[in-house]
């Protein structure tokens, strides 16, 4: 109970941050600066069959020169590591599949948390490896929740429990068509892990590290069982279904406690000494 408190305190201070300015947008609406695309059978910076884009202002993931999918998974990735922080975006989904995609990913995309750096990737590498904040939408008819969570190379806790299964649903409620949806991520290191779908938090674990059995022989010597996976890099997905984005922004809670700095946040979680200026 008092993790979940101090998770709505964070927030709350995160959202009065708002106003002083201190949210840095990552998405600028105009082009892909910023941001570095890996798909599967493609080296790292190659935006296969421009799927990833800018139209009418929103961060797009398109499949017009698509003719059929053969396991061409995408990951657009921001250029930086974070480890506390609270992360928000928007996402719609539209369109029609492209031939040839699984089932499964049907309205299917995601935000990757505490990714690895795409640049330790191989080049057929379907996945990197994180926690992944699923997105999701209805088909219409059917019950399916958003902001599951997915751990490719990963493993997480719930509760005293270690989690193995890839993913686990989460509680939220079923958004059908095209609409908008919020989802909000606060990540604090590997204590906590938060999703929210249009506010409501809907998802809670802590404690991700990396499962061994799930690596890339060629990746053991950098991703060890059983290590803490407590920072990374974030990335959205193109997994074969058309889908957008929008108002990607982050508020970092790492920085200078000291109450006399000039830098001082109240908001901060993680102390930062060397970023105090006086």
């Amino acid at each position: 109970m008092k993790k979940i408190l101090l998770i709505l305190v964070l927030f709350t201070q995160g959202l009065q941050a708002q106003v002083a300015g201190d949210w840095e947008v990552l998405f600028n609406g105009k082009d892909l600066t910023g941001w570095v695309p890996k798909f599967t059978f493609s080296d790292l910076g190659v935006n296969y069959r421009n799927t990833f884009r800018v139209e009418d202002g929103l961060l797009t993931v398109s499949y017009d020169q698509w003719k059929d999918f053969h396991g061409e998974f995408g990951h657009l990735f921001y250029n930086h590591s974070f480890s506390y922080y609270i992360l928000e975006l928007e996402y719609r989904f539209r369109g029609d599949q492209v031939p040839g995609g699984p089932g499964w990913a049907f309205r299917n995309s995601g935000t990757m948390l505490h990714g690895q750096d795409p640049k330790t990737m191989t080049r057929d590498q379907d996945f990197p490896i994180s926690i992944e904040g699923q997105l999701l939408g209805g088909d219409g008819t059917h019950e399916r929740p958003t902001q599951n969570v997915c751990t490719p190379g990963t493993n997480i806790y719930f509760g005293d429990d270690l989690i193995k299964r890839h993913c686990t649903n989460s509680t939220s409620a079923t958004y059908h068509g095209d609409q908008w949806v919020k989802a909000t991520y606060i990540v604090l290191g590997d204590s906590l892990i938060e999703h929210q779908a249009n506010g409501e938090t809907v998802m809670s674990y802590h404690h991700p590290t990396i499962d061994g059995s799930g690596i890339d022989p060629a990746l053991a010597n950098l991703f060890k069982d059983g290590m803490a996976v407590d920072h990374g890099f974030f990335s959205l997905q193109a997994e074969s279904h058309p889908v957008q984005f929008r108002n990607i922004r982050i508020l970092n809670l790492v920085g200078c406690k000291d109450p006399t700095a000039k830098n001082y946040k109240s908001y901060y979680v993680k102390n930062a000494p060397e970023l105090c200026t006086y």
